[in-house]
C-alpha cells in the first residue's frame, strides 16, 4: 500500500501521513475566496510538505510589497522589523541611483553593510580619526560603513546603479538617518557662519527645503586617482579598506552544486559586526541542513526560485517558497535547508549580526560520531551511514 504521492507507509509519521492523504482529497479542497497570485508564488505555503507541524513565526517578506520612496535621482524601500517582526536584529533597504545622482552625505546609528546588484558607484567615508577613504565599486562588490561615519555614494555609468544595504538594527529606517542637508538648515544661519567662516550670502545658498536625501547630479569629472590624491591634502588615508571586492573572489566553497564566498571579518577587516555568504545554488541542488551557532540568518534572495523549511523545535516546522527580491529569516539555532526549485541559479545571500560566519552541518556532524551512536539514534545501517557525505560540503546534488 502506497500514499497517492507514491511513498511508501511509514515513511511519515502518523500525523504527517493523514495530512499527506488528507492534501490529496476533498479534505484540501478550497471553494472559498483566495488570493491566486498569491498562492501561485508560494505553493508550499498553501500546500506544506506532511513534515511541515505547529506555529513557526512568518520568515518571508518581498520587497515588492513596500512603498518605494521615488524621488528626482533614484529610490528606495525597505524591510525592516516593522515588515517582518522575527528580524530583530537587522534590516534590509533596497536602493537605486540614477547616473551621477547621490545618496547625500549622512551617517546611521547602525553600520552598514552593502552589496552592489547592478551597476557602479563611487563612495567616500570618513572615519573619526580624521582618514577619507574613495573607492569604486562594481556589480557583486562591497561595502561597509561603521555606525557613526559619515559616507556619500554616487552612481556611475549609464544605467546608474541598484544596491542593497544591511543595517544591524531591526528597527532601523532610511527615514531616520541623519542627512547634511537636515543639519544644516535646522542649525541658526548666525552660528553657520561662525563655524564655516563664511558670509551671509554662503550661507543664504544652503539647501533650505526638504532634505536632499537622493538627488540628481553630473558624473563626476575626476578619475578615481584624482579623488583620492585631492582627498588626500587634507585627510589620512584609512588604514584598512571600506570596500571588498567580492565580484573578483575566489568562492571559499565550490564545487559541480555551486559556490559559496564567505566574507566576514576575517577577510574583510572593516566588517567587524556583520558576517555574509554569497550563495550560488545550481538547479535541482540544495544548501545543505545546518544551523547557525552565533546568530540568525537574514537572507536577500537575488536570483531564481527555491523553498527553505526552518526547524525551530518544539516539533514545529514550516515550509515556504522565495523568490527575487524577496527577503528570509532564519531564527538563532533553527535547523534549516535551501533547495533550488527552479531552472536557473538560485544565489542569495545570507547575513548575520556577528564578527565571523559559523554553521553547523547535519551531515558533518553525523558522520563525525561513533556509528554506533548514529545507527541507535536513526535506525540506519552501517552501510546507510557510510553513504551520507563527508567533509565540507556545503551544497549538495
Amino acid at each position: 500500500m502506497t500514499t497517492s504521492d507514491n511513498l511508501p507507509t511509514g515513511f511519515y509519521s502518523a500525523l504527517a501521513q493523514e495530512t499527506a492523504t488528507a492534501e490529496r482529497n476533498v479534505s484540501a479542497s478550497n471553494p472559498g475566496p483566495k488570493n491566486r497570485a498569491l498562492m501561485a508564488i508560494n505553493p508550499n505555503s498553501d500546500t506544506p510538505p506532511p513534515t511541515d507541524h505547529g506555529v513557526v513565526e512568518p520568515f518571508w517578506y518581498s520587497f515588492d510589497l513596500t512603498h518605494r520612496r521615488i524621488q528626482d535621482g533614484g529610490w528606495t524601500h525597505q524591510v525592516t522589523s516593522r515588515e517582518l517582526p522575527v528580524s530583530k536584529d537587522i534590516a534590509g533597504v533596497n536602493m537605486r541611483l540614477t547616473r551621477g545622482s547621490f545618496r547625500e552625505l549622512h551617517w546611521h546609528l547602525a553600520d552598514e553593510w552593502a552589496i552592489m546588484l547592478s551597476g557602479r558607484a563611487r563612495v567616500t567615508v570618513f572615519t573619526p580619526d580624521g582618514a577619507m577613504f574613495v573607492d569604486d565599486v562594481g556589480e557583486g562588490d562591497l561595502w561597509l560603513f561603521p555606525a557613526g561615519a559619515p559616507h556619500s555614494i554616487q552612481a556611475l555609468g549609464e544605467d546608474g546603479c541598484e544596491f542593497l544595504l544591511v543595517f544591524n538594527q531591526g528597527d532601523f529606517s532610511e527615514e531616520s538617518t541623519l542627512l547634511l542637508s537636515d543639519w544644516l538648515k535646522h542649525t541658526p544661519p548666525e552660528i553657520l557662519e561662525k563655524n564655516f567662516g563664511l558670509d551671509a550670502d554662503a550661507i543664504a545658498r544652503l539647501p533650505k527645503g526638504e532634505p536632499l536625501y537622493i538627488f540628481s547630479a553630473e558624473e563626476p569629472t575626476n578619475m578615481l586617482a584624482q579623488d583620492i590624491a585631492e582627498v588626500a591634502r587634507h585627510a589620512e588615508t584609512p588604514k584598512v579598506s571600506y570596500t571588498f571586492k567580492a565580484s573578483t573572489m575566489t568562492p571559499t566553497r565550490e564545487s559541480a552544486s555551486g559556490t559559496v564566498k564567505v566574507i566576514d571579518s576575517r577577510n574583510f577587516p572593516a566588517s567587524q559586526k556583520i558576517a555574509s555568504a554569497i550563495v550560488t545554488v545550481k538547479p535541482g541542488c540544495m544548501r545543505e541542513l545546518h544551523w547557525h551557532p552565533n546568530g540568525s540568518e537574514w537572507q536577500y534572495w537575488i536570483k531564481g526560485r527555491g523553498r527553505m523549511t526552518v526547524f525551530p523545535g518544539q516539533e514545529a516546522a514550516r515550509t515556504m517558497d522565495f523568490s527575487s527580491n524577496d527577503v528570509g529569516f532564519v531564527q538563532n539555532m533553527a535547523g534549516h535547508y535551501i533547495e533550488n526549485t527552479g531552472d536557473e541559479d538560485l544565489v542569495f545571500l545570507e547575513l548575520f549580526v556577528a564578527p565571523e560566519f559559523r554553521d553547523i552541518s547535519l551531515n558533518r556532524w553525523l558522520r563525525a560520531l561513533p556509528e554506533q551512536v548514529v545507527m541507535d539514534h536513526t535506525h540506519l545501517t552501517a552501510e546507510d551511514i557510510r553513504k551520507i557525505p563527508t567533509g565540507h560540503h556545503p551544497l549538495l546534488p
